[in-house]
């Protein structure tokens, strides 16, 4: 079990020798979008070659190893089947080319159309007054289609299909893992007139099922999972067993879909410590990493939940539950 951590910033900050300082040693990556020349002229996309490459080498001179992109070039006119979606393909296919040219392994991506995650608020007040964000579907009620439209789950799944067929080959050769987050609130109904498809364990296993192979995979982000079930250590056994988890976000909510808070991770509605025995008992050998924690006194953020002081208790809550697997899988080994 190895954890990593998300780096957005285009530059290192003291936050990436602080990942150091406590032990990871692994960078998830955003594509590098204000890659430039000597010239101060942009002449590639971020997922050419030259811009992956430079950022790599970057993350990897402050002593970090990347292992995951998760960010992805445009991808809407994939989802909806609108015209322009063979580029966007040739595209997608172009980054998952490079990252295996350049040994990044595993990318995470989305199948959440137009509207990406969704939190109705970002200023509620967790443990002595810590701020985190949550959702309330009641606030979206009246609101309009996004600017593509409305869409239905069964031309969402055809599209997803297309893609899959399309770029799993392209995976395969490049042996870049393709790991598909949740929808983030994962709604069964829709928002806005658009569908919500990667919401349920059964579409998950529609998913494993829909384009067989080894590298179409899961990216298991427990803050929607556990929304989706009553028991998510026993989901990350059944969906960890297919050995197709490759990606996991460890963190809380309290709530259900429709209304939900984000919660400091050892007071959410999981038994955390049960799920990280789950990893263990399946061999999880991918990465984790913490995600949408609070923010504590004295600190910000430039993205709600992902400030500096609140993922680095994460990360501490994290390596402790890691330890005490580890060791108790030691004891039994040794009797």
């Amino acid at each position: 079990m190895r954890f990593a951590e998300i780096i957005s910033e285009p530059r290192p900050t003291p936050f990436w020798t602080m990942l150091k300082q406590v032990g990871v040693e692994e960078a998830v990556g955003v594509l590098p979008r204000e890659y430039v020349d000597w010239r101060r002229t942009t002449i590639d996309n971020p997922w050419d070659y030259t811009p992956l490459a430079i950022y790599k080498e970057m993350v990897e001179e402050e002593g970090l190893r990347l292992t995951a992109i998760e960010d992805n070039p445009p991808m809407d006119k994939i989802r909806y089947g609108a015209p322009g979606a063979e580029e966007e393909l040739d595209n997608v296919c172009t980054l998952i080319e490079n990252m295996g040219k350049l040994g990044i392994s595993i990318w995470c991506y989305n199948w959440m159309a137009s509207l990406g995650w969704i939190r109705t608020s970002s200023r509620l007040r967790s443990r002595a007054g810590a701020i985190v964000s949550g959702y309330d579907s009641r606030l979206l009620r009246s609101n309009p289609p996004p600017l593509m439209g409305p869409i239905d789950a069964e031309t969402l799944w055809h599209n997803l299909e297309i893609f899959l067929r399309r770029v799993v080959p392209v995976a395969e050769k490049a042996g870049v893992k393709l790991a598909m987050h949740p929808d983030d609130p994962p709604v069964i109904q829709q928002i806005r007139g658009v569908a919500r498809v990667m919401n349920t364990v059964e579409a998950y296993e529609r998913l494993l099922e829909l384009v067989p192979s080894e590298v179409n995979g899961i990216t298991l982000c427990q803050g929607n999972f556990t929304l989706m079930t009553d028991d998510l250590p026993q989901v990350i056994r059944q969906l960890g067993a297919t050995g197709r988890v490759f990606f996991v976000h460890f963190r809380d909510v309290e709530g259900t879909p429709d209304h939900f808070v984000e919660t400091f991770i050892d007071a959410g509605k999981t038994d955390v410590l049960e799920c990280m025995r789950a990893y263990r008992d399946v061999g999880f050998t991918g990465i984790m990493r913490t995600d949408h924690t609070p923010t504590l006194a004295g600190d910000d953020e430039e993205v709600a939940g992902y400030s500096v002081l609140g993922r680095l208790h994460a990360i501490g809550y994290m390596t402790a539950l890691r330890d005490v697997v580890l060791h108790e899988k030691k004891r039994q080994r040794d009797g």
